[in-house]
């Protein structure tokens, strides 16, 4: 009995942790659109693509460090699934770009914040940590609704409250 328990409690929290992008239920080319919304629920956005498809959005924010794209054909076949706040992905955010292409790229932000004097409107996803062990956050900052940078900044722990991320 015990060790039943054990088996079904571990069994669960690893199909907990599966990511779309690991998840090897989803096949490229053979899954549809209806396998991926009955294994990981309703997406938080659905964009429309030009080509007839449509890319379903996942995204962890405001606390989570991803952000998966699930892209499918005009016929509803997965045709591949990314992480949006992958550093490569992250990469091809560049002056110009507008609010709705950046959105298209990362997913929701986390928050967005107005600094009146600059004119500049900066959004921020939190991201995978780089060596220094602390958080990070990701930031896109536009001015006139273009990107004209982007940044990242840590987040350092709270003495407040020790183990809480600000």
């Amino acid at each position: 009995m015990r060790r039943t328990f054990l088996a079904l409690s571990v069994s669960l929290l690893l199909a907990g942790c599966a990511t779309p992008d690991r998840d090897t239920r989803l096949q490229p080319g053979s899954s549809r659109a209806e396998e991926v919304i009955a294994i990981y629920g309703q997406p938080k956005r659905v964009w429309a693509e030009t080509d007839g498809g449509r890319t379903l959005e996942y995204s962890s924010q405001p606390m989570g460090r991803h952000c998966y794209m699930v892209h499918l054909a005009a016929d509803s076949r997965l045709l591949s699934i990314e992480d949006g706040l992958s550093s490569a992905s992250r990469e091809r955010i560049e002056p110009g770009m507008t609010p709705e292409q950046v959105s298209r790229r990362l997913g929701t932000e986390r928050s967005r914040v107005t600094y009146r004097l600059s004119g500049e409107e900066v959004w921020d996803w939190t991201v995978e940590p780089d060596q220094s062990g602390y958080g990070l956050r990701f930031n896109v900052h536009f001015k006139d609704g273009r990107v004209v940078r982007t940044t990242h900044s840590m987040v350092f722990p709270s003495r407040l409250f020790p183990g809480v991320d600000d």
